[in-house]
């Protein structure tokens, strides 16, 4: 069982890219690497969002993650013409033999993960020795209304003496890969995105960290989360229009 199950199936409602982000996030992979036709792996599949740009390409792909209900909302993507190669599997133990891929996408993966080294040594195993390992994830400002929900429900967890999720282990994977490889940062896409409080509500209850902890225990912190946003923003559907942009960084190790 994975903690992202539960939340499979309002995933994409939430966290959807704006059409034409995946192609271009798929452009950007397949531009980065050295082979013609590279054979991808894709650790973190979840329910395809990015990932079926590579499957109606026609790209040798293979979608990996451990929750079996983020790859079923992935399956129910398919057609009679695409049909997506996925394997559930812990991204610790892969069930693939050594260099079987050129490109290796760890794309919003970190999170509170807590073997990421375990992780990065699978993912250069099942690496050619000339494939690029790349990751990825959405920038938005730091300062913005997002970050300051966070940052909110952070100190309302702990004021509830719950775990909060700050921990975060995507810097000191990002750092370990940055002393043992090659590495270039490129943005994929860019675009403005409208986020509100009640849009980072609906998000924040799909996160895994968040969503393991009680149930009792998530909506008590919402319910303080959204009074302490409509007294600070004057109403829950405050708008606010905010640059985004997909950014990845490409590892070569030879």
């Amino acid at each position: 069982m994975s903690a992202f199950d539960s939340a499979a199936a309002i995933f994409d409602r939430h966290r959807a890219l704006p059409d034409g982000v995946p192609q271009a996030i798929r452009a950007a992979v397949l531009k980065a690497g050295d082979a013609a036709s590279p054979r991808l792996l894709d650790l973190g599949a979840g329910t395809g969002r990015i990932g079926w740009a590579f499957v109606e390409a026609g790209d040798d792909y293979v979608g990996l993650d451990l929750s079996f209900g983020m790859l079923r909302t992935f399956m129910q993507r398919a057609d009679c013409r695409h049909a997506p190669r996925l394997v559930q599997a812990d991204g610790e133990h892969l069930p693939f033999c050594d260099a079987a891929f050129d490109t290796v996408m760890l794309i919003q993966v970190f999170g509170g993960m807590r073997g990421w080294r375990r992780l990065l040594a699978e993912a250069r195993r099942v690496l050619r020795s000339a494939g690029v390992l790349v990751l990825g994830r959405t920038v938005a400002p730091p300062d913005g209304l997002d970050a300051r929900m966070k940052q909110q429900l952070a100190l309302v967890l702990d004021e509830m003496g719950a775990p909060s999720d700050r921990t975060n282990t995507r810097q000191d994977a990002q750092g370990w890969l940055e002393q043992t490889a090659h590495n270039a940062r490129l943005v994929a896409a860019k675009w403005t995105a409208e986020r509100t409080p009640r849009g980072f509500v609906g998000r924040h209850r799909t996160g895994a960290r968040f969503s393991a902890l009680p149930a009792p225990v998530q909506e008590e912190a919402l319910r303080r989360l959204a009074a302490w946003a409509e007294a600070t923003f004057g109403s829950l559907d405050a708008a606010s229009a905010e640059p985004h942009a997909f950014e990845l960084q490409v590892f070569k190790f030879s």
